[in-house]
């Protein structure tokens, strides 16, 4: 059976211990030709975000909302990377020329990505082959696909072999996290209460955020906080490679600083900006930032009443949990590109129309985070909010299939969803945000910014 967008609405609500607030979701899948409920993630998980931002304002003594979601709006904002455009060109990059689906010696498919160069050389090292797709095939022939997928992870590079859905439910990490919820909320320490600030014209005004995010997910949601009038700061570090059609899109609003987190006078530097922080959003590789001092345990000891927002390819329990990945590897390791090849009566993996996984968990990230500062007000506490790839998949999952869905036409013309703004890389074309909300209207108030353009201190 099929959950229609309320349901799943409410579900998430709950999750987080959210008010509803009086909503209109409209549209019904589907939209884009996928058998899975891919409007219905989309409707649900950025519905979700507004109506917490909705009830952070309310609990500010702002009045109760509207919140208003539209399927095929929404799902124009799952492809947001698509529709980009910078003073009237397309600047969307694609996909490294040997990312993808290789057939591999026993027969079975493996998903490799590249688009990150130490990805990439991981695999050229570990196979030893060229930088050429037929390379690349040629040096699979003699592998059997989950034994590559093992050595280019151990490798440091990232790939999946194609499993079906009764291949992931039996498999030991399939297993381990066929029951995480979309969103978790843990209180990981004591502290009292922490108000939040007087009402204002934007829900989220005065609320700080860090930013420590890189791809889709954790930048959309550090975007979506931004919409909503939180302070973002975005850092990154000069020597991380970097997706510049993405760092465009999910920079509105935001301002962008550098810092080096191997050198010490540095890693200062973050955590003086931590001390004047409500949230700290970060999405790099398991044990990336703890590693570094900066694991949740250590925020909240740092500052007491902090609300951690992590982010993980495979989630936090099972034996991926250590593991890189993406959208794309996580929704073929999963079931879902071999669950959709099946019903379109195809040879080859098929993947979602979107990066479904990538924007839910952006929306599921930002809701979780505001319904943290929520319970942050009233019960006080630091706070620790998980989201994976891997969760989101199984719960897009299991809001059903949807009978005949590979035969939806899609969006015909996205331009009623599209505005225009200037940004540090010249007049930007962008989706703006799909939900609207009756009396705080979602917006970003900064430009998009090239990395580093900003000071690594908080305005005002």
């Amino acid at each position: 059976m099929r959950t229609s967008p309320d349901i799943a609405l409410a579900d998430l609500l709950a999750l987080g211990g959210v008010p509803p607030s009086e909503t209109s979701l409209t549209g019904a899948d589907p939209v884009q030709p996928s058998t899975f409920a891919v409007g219905t993630s989309a409707v649900a998980s950025i519905a979700a975000s507004a109506v917490a931002a909705a009830a952070v304002h309310q609990a500010r003594g702002g009045p109760a909302q509207r919140v208003a979601v539209d399927m095929a709006h929404a799902l124009t904002e799952f492809h947001s990377e698509r529709h980009l455009r910078v003073d009237g060109q397309e600047v969307h990059e694609g996909w490294d020329r040997i990312a993808g689906l290789y057939r591999c010696g026993d027969g079975r498919w493996l998903r490799l990505h590249t688009n990150f160069p130490h990805h990439r050389d991981a695999v050229l090292k570990r196979f030893g082959c060229t930088y050429d797709r037929e390379s690349v095939t040629a040096a699979l022939q003699s592998w059997r696909a989950e034994d590559a997928e093992t050595a280019v992870n151990e490798a440091g590079g990232v790939g999946t072999m194609t499993r079906s859905l009764e291949e992931w439910a039996a498999h030991p990490h399939g297993q381990a996290i066929a029951a995480l919820p979309p969103v978790i909320l843990e209180r990981i320490g004591d502290a009292p209460p922490t108000p939040l600030p007087p009402l204002a014209a934007r829900p989220l005004a005065g609320i700080r955020v860090l930013d420590l995010t890189r791809v889709i997910a954790g930048p959309v949601a550090g975007r979506t906080l931004a919409a909503h009038g939180a302070d973002v700061l975005h850092i990154t570090s000069p020597h991380l490679p970097s997706l510049p059609p993405l760092v465009m899109d999910t920079g509105r609003g935001k301002r962008c600083a550098s810092l080096d987190l191997r050198d010490p006078a540095q890693q200062e530097t973050l955590r003086g900006l931590i001390a004047g922080a409500d949230v700290f959003l970060q999405g790099y590789r398991p044990g990336g930032i703890s590693g570094l001092g900066f694991g949740p345990e250590a925020l909240a000891a740092l500052k007491p009443g902090l609300v951690c927002v992590s982010l993980s390819a495979f989630g936090h329990v099972g034996p991926w949990s250590g593991r890189r990945g993406f959208d794309s590897l996580t929704q073929n390791a999963d079931g879902i590109n071999d669950a959709e090849r099946i019903a379109a009566g195809e040879d080859k993996p098929r993947p979602l129309p979107c990066q479904a996984l990538d924007h839910a968990s952006g929306y599921l990230l930002a809701y979780g985070a505001m319904a943290a500062l929520l319970r942050r007000a009233t019960e006080g506490g630091s706070w620790l909010v998980r989201v994976s790839l891997a969760s989101t998949g199984e719960w897009i999952k299991r809001l059903g299939r949807v009978e005949n869905g590979l035969a939806a036409p899609g969006i015909d013309d996205a331009a009623p969803f599209l505005e225009e703004s200037d940004s540090g890389f010249g007049r930007m074309t962008a989706v703006r945000h799909a939900a609207i909300l009756s009396g705080t209207p979602a917006r970003w108030a900064l430009p998009s910014m090239p990395l580093g353009s900003h000071p690594a201190a908080w305005a005002g």
